[in-house]
């Protein structure tokens, strides 16, 4: 037997078995609640005569509308191309019931111009749903439906037992039973049949049941469909050997008649005394098995070791094959239940009929977007369609970290199966299977994939997923631009170079010390300075980790600051000893130094220090040294002065009493100017520029000037001369010797001793750098002890 066909098994208790196929009896419709109900979009209206209706199993049924539409919607006539009714279902296209194969052979229309009724006979329990009608039209979009459609419910007529006792032999029952339906109009009248024969009208029917007595009952004028006969045995049932099982000590059977699983599909028909008749419609693979019939009564069991009946359930299998050809698919009906011979075939297109299809290869154009099934006495094949378009659905929903499982699974609706492809954007193939795997992924797997559906019948595209890969910063470099010689005061960028998805926010420090946190990876110098210099890095960092970069060292190049000199040695200097000038400056890359005299144009010496041995009068002067590099040049001035003494011998003494004079002489003036000066703020009075003051002579003894010796006993009369400067640039010397006698020859005055001194402005200290005309001077004075 094939699928969706219903058998019968037949037995009768003198253990005779056979099996037909049977057909339901027509009957006449109950119909329930009758009203008029109107639905209306403009001008279409569907109005359904009834829209509930209950009714017995095995009767007949009509459902009767009428219906309007525009007769002109833009100018263009309307014309009815198809009506039909259908079963509503939510979200389930609309199917013609007339190709319905639960229905093949049970429904009539009847339709006129503008009513329509549908007739159902040999109504089944499954049968109960809504109805409604389709109209098909000319007009764009003309496609109608009316609501709310009809409700049918249909039900059976059965006999139940009320009250059941035993009579005085164990033959007898004694049974109250009812006939009962879902669907009893009220005041309904009954038929009682016992054995076959009627024997009471009343509502409830009550008597002596032997084994083999059976009762069924009708309702008026329903005659022809009286409820399957009751037999009040101890027990009786189909049931399935493969399905029972032995508990404890005896085998426990599965009586069908209790499986709610098939309520819908298993009847039990007792038409006839002592016979049984197990009924199965719509027929499936799981159907096939033995079954067996077991009756019991009070004296008797029949059927645990009996053999049943074997049934064997093969699908239809009704398929369309496509098959590819030169030009486009083409179209076999197939099914593994087709017998030999010339066979009718039925095609759809979308679900509608193709009128003048009926063989089993379908002769016209196959196009991909569209579905086609075929159907062979009433068994529908599966429709065959082009792929719908793809969905990618993604495991692990979320942040896609770098190194974890990531899987994408195409997905499409397609008859036959489609194959798929995986793409990467710009059409690189990547994987040819369903779903495509990333056991460790990688930043660079970041990107937009799309993957193909395609069968014989066409190939659709996916939608772009993106896969965006997130880690943390996996290195860092500090990159210096321009990348040469950096020279002060040029625009330099450090920029710190990293990897990280999120982009990772910037740290810069110099010398491990932290400058400035940022999300920019620049760090700009406007004007870079020597001070600038040093060791740079930065450290980057998202919500997924951090790393240090490595050091990056900045060499500012500068060309020499204003160089410092000095004298070695610093005190006096004397005639014949060596004297070592030093010149140093701050510089990058290192200075080269250069000695020159004032108004020579050779140079004097090269190197940071410069000395002169054998030290002589005649090298008194100005003396400068030069600083230079490859970025520039700088220099100062060292002043050197020499000054003659006549005696060799008090050298040393000499030079530790004028010290000393010096120093007291100078304390006395200072305080001595700072009086005049301000008693002549007082009077108004402008002082000079330049004072010049002669002090009295200063006696070793104070006897000398009381005994006011003659000039000529006058040797160790001592003097000073002082000269103040308010120029910075003029120097303040003081001269102190041993003075002549009144009337000494000149060649005498060369023995005369002398230190010369120079005092600057207070408000600079020894060494200060000032600059003029251009050229920054450092000055130095020394004295040279002349013998």
């Amino acid at each position: 037997m094939c699928s969706s066909d219903h058998v019968t098994f037949s037995n009768s208790e003198t253990n005779r078995m056979t099996m037909s196929v049977t057909t339901a009896v027509s009957g006449i419709v109950v119909i329930v609640l009758s009203i008029s109900v109107v639905h209306s979009w403009r001008e279409w209206e569907v109005t359904y005569t009834s829209t509930e209706i209950c009714a017995i199993k095995g009767s007949t049924v009509e459902m009767h509308c009428t219906y309007t539409y525009p007769p002109r919607i833009n100018s263009i006539s309307t014309t009815v191309q198809n009506i039909f009714w259908f079963i509503y279902l939510p979200n389930v296209e609309p199917v013609d019931l007339r190709i319905d194969s639960k229905y093949a052979g049970r429904v009539w229309y009847h339709c006129g111009t503008n009513d329509c009724t549908l007739r159902i006979t040999d109504l089944r329990e499954s049968d109960s749903a809504v109805y409604r009608l389709r109209l098909i039209t000319n007009q764009p979009g003309g496609n109608y439906t009316g609501s709310p459609g009809v409700s049918l419910s249909v039900t059976g007529v059965e006999v139940q037992t009320i009250h059941k006792s035993q009579c005085l032999t164990h033959w007898c029952s004694k049974l109250e039973m009812q006939c009962h339906s879902n669907c009893l109009p009220h005041h309904s009248s009954y038929i009682w049949y016992k054995n076959g024969h009627m024997t009471s009208t009343e509502s409830l029917y009550s008597g002596y049941f032997y084994s083999e007595d059976s009762i069924s009952c009708a309702i008026k004028p329903h005659e022809t469909f009286p409820s399957p006969s009751v037999y009040p045995v101890v027990s009786k049932f189909w049931f399935r050997p493969d399905r029972s099982h032995w508990l404890r000590t005896h085998f426990l059977l599965w009586d069908l008649s209790k499986d709610s699983q098939h309520a819908d599909r298993f009847q039990f028909l007792e038409r006839e005394k002592g016979h049984s008749t197990l009924r199965i419609s719509d027929l499936r693979k799981t159907d096939s098995a033995e079954y067996r019939f077991k009756f019991t009564t009070q004296s008797f069991q029949w059927g645990n070791i009996s053999p049943g009946t074997t049934l064997t359930v093969t699908d239809p299998d009704v398929q369309v094959q496509v098959v590819w050809s030169s030009t486009s698919p083409q179209l076999i009906c197939q099914s593994s239940c087709f017998p030999s011979g010339h066979s009718f075939f039925v095609w759809y297109k979308n679900e509608e009929e193709i009128l003048g299809e009926s063989s089993s290869l379908y002769t016209k154009y196959a196009d991909g977007p569209d579905s086609y099934s075929c159907a062979y006495e009433g068994h529908r094949s599966n429709p065959v369609y082009a792929p719908k378009v793809p969905s990618v659905t993604r495991t692990a929903p979320g942040d896609i970290m770098k190194g974890s499982l990531v899987s994408l699974t195409c997905s499409s609706e397609a008859n036959p199966l489609p194959k798929y492809s995986w793409y990467r954007k710009a059409q690189t193939l990547v994987s040819k299977e369903k779903q495509l795997f990333f056991q460790s992924i990688q930043p660079s797997d970041s990107g937009e994939y799309y993957c193909t559906a395609e069968n014989v019948l066409g190939k659709r595209i996916s939608e772009y997923i993106f896969i965006n890969v997130k880690y943390g910063p996996k290195t860092s470099i500090v990159l210096m631009t321009p990348s040469g010689m950096i020279v002060e005061g040029d625009s330099v960028n450090l920029t710190c170079s990293t990897d990280a998805n999120p982009a990772a926010k910037h740290t810069w420090y110099k010398e491990n010390q932290p400058l400035l946190a940022s999300p920019v990876s620049i760090y700009h110098f406007t004007a870079i300075s020597s001070e600038d210099s040093g060791n740079y890095s930065c450290k980057s960092e998202n919500q997924y980790g951090q790393i240090t970069s490595n050091s990056l060292f900045i060499d500012v190049k500068y060309p020499p600051r204003l160089p410092s000199v000095s004298v070695s040695p610093s005190a006096e200097i004397v005639e014949g000893s060596s004297v070592t000038l030093t010149c140093s400056s701050d510089a990058n890359p290192a200075a080269n130094y250069t000695w020159y005299k004032e108004n020579e144009s050779s140079p004097k010496a090269s190197g940071q220090n410069f000395t002169i041995t054998d030290f002589r009068t005649e090298h008194s002067g100005s003396y400068y040294c030069n600083a230079q590099n490859l970025r520039g040049q700088h220099r100062s001035t060292l002043h050197l002065i020499a000054v003659a003494s006549t005696r060799k011998a008090a050298v040393t003494g000499t030079i530790t009493a004028v010290f000393l004079a010096i120093t007291l002489v100078m304390v006395f003036l200072c305080i001595r100017k700072c009086k005049w000066f301000t008693q002549q703020s007082k009077d108004g009075e402008k002082p000079s520029s330049e004072e010049q003051v002669n002090m009295d002579p200063v006696y070793d003894t104070p006897s000398a000037v009381a005994e006011g010796e003659p000039s000529g006993h006058q040797d160790d009369l001592h003097y000073s001369t002082i000269r103040f400067s308010q120029n910075q640039a003029d120097a303040l010397y003081s001269n102190i010797g041993r003075g002549q006698l009144y009337g000494h020859k000149d060649e005498e005055a060369s023995e005369a001793e002398y230190t010369a001194v120079k005092c600057d402005n207070s408000s600079r200290a020894k060494g200060t750098r000032y600059q003029g005309n251009g050229e920054d001077t450092f000055t130095l004075y020394s004295t040279v002890k002349h013998s």
